[in-house]
Parts: C-alpha cells; structure tokens; sequence
C-alpha cells in the first residue's frame, strides 16, 4: 500500500568511523576516493577497524528507523556517530538540511540538550536523586525554573507510569521502573530526535516485553522521529517501520520488515531471518493494494494488523478486507488468496529440509 512522502528528518550519507594510528590518511575532501568495499579491504590489511562502513540512510519525520546486527557489527558505533559522541571519519549527517558535523562545539551542546534525546542500555541515573530529581535534570542543565522543572518532571512521570514513585531513589525500583525513568528524563526535553540504543536488552524478557509496549504506546502518542539499536531480531521486527541490517560495518539491507523477510539481499539477511514468523511480521498493510473501482468490503482491519490475527477471520468465511489509508490515502483492498500465498509460503519454510 503506497503512502504519500514524508518530509526527511535525519539523513545519513557516506558515514564512515575508522580506527587505527592514520584513518585520516584514506580519506580526502571528496570523501573517499576508492571503491568503499576495496576501502574497507585495504583498512583491514593495513591494521586499521573500519567500524562503520559507507553507511547511509534517510530516516523521516515520525519514522521509528531501528538498526540491527550482532555483536561488533558496528550499530552502536554507528549511532555514536549519528549524535557525534563519536566523531565519524567521514560523510554528512543532516538533521532537517544542517549538516551536523560542521556544528561547533557549543551548537552541539545546545543539539543536544533541546533536539536529541538519548536512552542506553545503562540507564545512567543519578543514584542521589530521587526519580523526580533524575527526570528534571535535564531541565536543569537547561536553566529552566524549578517550578517548570517540577511541572515537567512530573508530566513526564505520568507519561511513563510512574505516579506515586517521585520520591523514590533508583535502588528502590525494579530494572523495568528504571529504564521507565530513564525514557521520561530523555523525554523532558521535548527531543525532536530519540536516539535508543539496546535500551531493553539488560531487562528480564517478561518485562522487555512490557517496555516494548510501553514504547509503542509513547509513540502512538508523541510521534517521534527515533532511532533504535537493538540485536534482537524479534524487537526489531515489533518496533521496526523500517530497519537496517549491518554485518562487519556495512549497511547490508534497508527495508520494512515484510520487505526483508519476503525479499532478503542476500544468503546473510536470508538466514538472520529464516526462523521470523511470516504470518506474525507482515502486516495488513504490507499486502494491501489499490481497489481500482473494486467495491470495498464491509470487513475492515488496521494496516498494522498483523496476518496471524487475521486468519480466524478467514476461517469463518471472510474473503477480503477493507484497509483504511494514512492521511489522505483513500482506502485498500486486502484479499483473502495474497494472505493464504503468505501462509503457504510460511509452510514451505518449515518444511524444507
């Protein structure tokens, strides 16, 4: 189902981070000024780490863009980058048309404090403060009053579900409520751009389970513009509109999640996803297509409703369903023969030997 274009929030062109003694030496005015595989060949040999490799993506306004691989494949140096705690070694990183990496020090600062937002697998609380203290820190740092601080503080409290804990310390919550005071001081500030990196991976499953809720639930409401680290494939695939596979630095996929699974680049991607439930990633908006004067039917699903959901609905006879539109998109048509190719497609898998 097409949507119309959204405007572009953060693009990312030719970002390159190379350690070793010279990583300046392989790069000039241009950029680079070799083929980027032969680069990172010829880094390798030369006893330099190509940690981030040619990387480039756009990520538009509202978009949650994750980006994921295992361990060492260069995700987390990546979005160090993309927030300069890490200084790339070449490329553009521009947010809303201003190159970042040309900001001075004290525009960065100021980036950082009013437009980004940043969440980590170490929550990073203050252990002397208390939760309300952690979350209007920030606000602090900002020279906002402390009646503005508090106000703040506490809606962000709210939004987290954390009434009633303002005056705990942080060793007095569970794991989950920390990285929920974690979320609503990085929230504080009102951060255009969220930046997450593994923020739910320290966490027992059952309540990974419930932050990815939780964070699903903040989105719905605020609609921001995030990036999201994580290795874990199912995560991704939850939280993903679109997502970014990387291995040894390099960017080797970008697409939705039903992109990525139904059409992988390559024998790598293909395997990293081979045991993702067809019928639990694709949605039914991924399948859905343009009515062209076909009457609409009086079955109606979210384009986000996921096909395992749908087949029960199928059994008891439905044969096709009305998808509503983003926006000003006029509404699609799901059939009931492209949900049952998916479902034949998911048995072949499981069957081959």
């Amino acid at each position: 189902m097409s949507t119309a274009a959204r405007p572009i929030k953060l693009a990312c062109r030719n970002v390159w981070k190379v350690y070793g003694r010279r990583p300046a030496y392989y790069f000039d005015s241009r950029g680079y000024i070799i083929e980027p595989d032969a680069l990172a060949e010829r880094l390798r040999a030369e006893a330099h780490l190509p940690a981030v490799v040619d990387a480039s993506f756009e990520v538009a306004a509202g978009e949650i863009f994750v980006i994921m691989g295992l361990s060492g494949s260069g995700k987390s140096t990546l979005v160090r980058c993309l927030s300069r705690l890490v200084e790339p070694s070449a490329g553009e990183i521009l947010l809303d048309g201003r190159d970042l990496l040309k900001a001075t020090g004290k525009e960065l600062i100021e980036l950082r404090r009013h437009a980004m937002g940043m969440v980590f697998q170490n929550f990073g609380l203050l252990p002397h403060l208390t939760v309300l203290g952690n979350v209007a820190f920030p606000l602090k740092i900002q020279g906002k009053s402390s009646k503005e601080r508090e106000i703040r503080a506490r809606e962000m409290i709210s939004l987290v579900g954390l009434e009633g804990r303002e005056a705990a310390f942080p060793h007095q919550l569970s794991g989950g409520q920390q990285q929920r005071v974690g979320i609503a001081r990085s929230l504080a500030v009102g951060p255009e751009l969220w930046f997450l990196d593994e923020p739910f991976s320290a966490l027992d499953p059952l309540i990974r389970r419930q932050m990815q809720d939780e964070f699903l639930r903040l989105q719905r409401m605020l609609k921001k513009t995030i990036i999201f680290i994580t290795h874990d494939m199912a995560e991704a695939f939850r939280l993903a509109d679109r997502l970014a596979i990387m291995r040894a630095g390099k960017i080797v996929q970008i697409g939705r999640p039903a992109d990525i699974v139904l059409n992988p680049a390559d024998d790598y991607v293909a395997q990293f996803t081979e045991d993702m439930p067809l019928l639990r990633v694709i949605r039914a908006g991924d399948l859905a297509i343009a009515a062209n004067g076909t009457a609409l039917p009086e079955e109606c699903v979210a384009a986000g409703t996921s096909l395992e959901e749908l087949i029960p609905r199928l059994a008891s006879g439905v044969s096709a369903f009305a998808v509503p539109g983003e926006g000003n998109s006029p509404p699609s048509l799901l059939t009931a023969g492209s949900i049952l190719a998916v479902l034949e497609r998911e048995q072949a898998r499981r069957t081959r030997p």
